[in-house]
């Protein structure tokens, strides 16, 4: 299994990679999807989900219920 960088711009580049290559922009993601999607890097699926969402790379809906890759500006 892959180590979560601890330096922010590193993870980020990281982070960038994983989801460009494991989630499509015009399709909404359960949490378990995103956990299984993730998990094929790393077992702390929550820590990356929250990576992810703190870089704006996945938008969470509200109620917490499903994730998406945010449309570009």
């Amino acid at each position: 299994m892959t180590t979560i960088p601890v330096r922010p711009a590193v993870r980020h580049e990281l982070l960038a990679h994983l989801t460009d290559t494991l989630f499509e922009t015009d399709r909404t993601y359960s949490e378990r999807e995103v956990n299984d999607a993730l998990r094929t890097v790393h077992d702390d699926t929550a820590a990356l989900r929250r990576y992810c969402v703190t870089d704006g790379l996945l938008v969470r809906a509200q109620d917490g219920s499903d994730y998406r890759v945010p449309q570009p500006a």
